[in-house]
């Protein structure tokens, strides 16, 4: 099972949001400490992975020999990209 961590600017986007996304997206999270390839998709061209809940998307990356989901960035859809 892979250990999820959160990056400072992902702490404070996670605590920004109402409550229903952020129980959505710590749902989205334990499901995917299992499996994160299913549920997950590569960005192309990057070494990043996003994960869509409803209208938001969560930037990470996986590290497989490590077993870690670091988490850099949550936002809505329309303006996370912009970044990456």
């Amino acid at each position: 099972m892979y250990e999820i961590i959160l990056a400072d600017e992902a702490k404070k986007q996670l605590s920004s949001l109402n409550t229903g996304a952020r129980e959505r997206i710590g749902l989205a999270f334990e499901r995917i400490k299992v499996r994160p390839h299913k549920f997950t998709k590569r960005l192309y061209g990057s070494k990043y992975y996003r994960l869509r809940v409803d209208n938001y998307r969560i930037i990470l990356v996986i590290l497989d020999t490590q077993l870690i989901i670091y988490v850099i960035e949550i936002g809505y859809r329309e303006s996370i990209y912009n970044k990456f």
